[in-house]
């Protein structure tokens, strides 16, 4: 298994403001600084790197910029992590306008796996039809990846249609996406993480890893909040995941270089 971080913890989750009214333009983003989070991510002792679409998208006219830093700190691209609504018709085309955009820049910067949310929760709730909707899109993401030799692969996440264990049962039934379980995710939506690795195996081909507290909620370094990760890490020896497992803290009120190193180091003496 190799390790990797998102850059993601370097400014917390935001993104483009003009995709508020051009959805063709709604990369996910986050303000911190790429260059710091690369040189912090090497300095712990990270294989590899994961960062938003719209932050890769500030290197399409440098390409040389970021392929330079990855060198200068030994680091690959593992991933790059785009999203959509993808249940609203009218707005599809647009969507993947901007999908294809990221599996473009991806497959430029040598990326592996495109991680994909999303699901839409609707103002007047959840249509069953929407599970549909949101896996025939998913089937759809997947061929345009593997056209670019990426491996596409869905992260469950708060606040969509797939929170809880029963709703990704009904997409995962009918979508023939890559699993990429997020284990806090998994947890806070009523899941049990080392489980729901165990009954996706074979289609686990990336994995993000945090903690998490209930109350007051949020997202932690490992082995600052609940999870039992003694129980993930075996569940993950059981399927023999050789991918990348990446470190994902959406935010963190202190040093993010730290909190890469508290969980960098809660691995080491963990996962065995």
């Amino acid at each position: 298994m190799k390790l990797g971080y998102q850059t993601i913890t370097w400014g917390g989750v935001v993104g483009q403001a003009q995709g508020v009214t051009s959805v063709k333009d709604l990369f996910y983003q986050t303000y911190g600084n790429t260059a710091k989070a690369i040189e912090d991510i090497a300095s712990v002792g990270y294989q590899g790197i994961e960062i938003f679409d719209g932050n890769l998208a500030e290197y399409a006219s440098k390409p040389e910029e970021f392929t330079s830093l990855l060198a200068k700190y030994g680091l690959s691209l593992v991933s790059v992590y785009t999203g959509a609504n993808f249940i609203y018709d009218e707005i599809l085309d647009d969507e993947f306008h901007k999908i294809s955009k990221a599996i473009e820049l991806a497959e430029k910067f040598g990326a592996i796996n495109l991680i994909v949310g999303g699901g839409a929760q609707r103002a007047s709730g959840i249509r069953e039809s929407d599970y549909q909707k949101l896996a025939i899109q998913l089937d759809r993401v997947t061929d345009l990846a593997a056209a670019a030799g990426l491996t596409a692969c869905f992260h469950p996440h708060l606040t969509t249609i797939v929170e809880g264990p029963e709703q990704l049962e009904k997409l995962m039934k009918q979508t023939k996406i890559a699993f990429c379980p997020d284990t806090a995710h998994l947890a806070a939506g009523g899941g049990d993480p080392a489980a729901l690795i165990r009954t996706y195996s074979d289609r686990v081909r990336h994995v993000h890893l945090k903690d998490f507290q209930k109350d007051p909620f949020a997202f932690l370094p490992l082995g600052r909040g609940e999870l039992d990760f003694k129980e993930i890490f075996a569940a993950l020896k059981e399927i023999d995941f050789q991918g990348w497992a990446v470190v994902e803290l959406d935010g963190y009120d202190g040093d993010a270089k730290e909190a890469a190193a508290i969980s960098m180091k809660f691995i080491q003496e963990n996962l065995g």
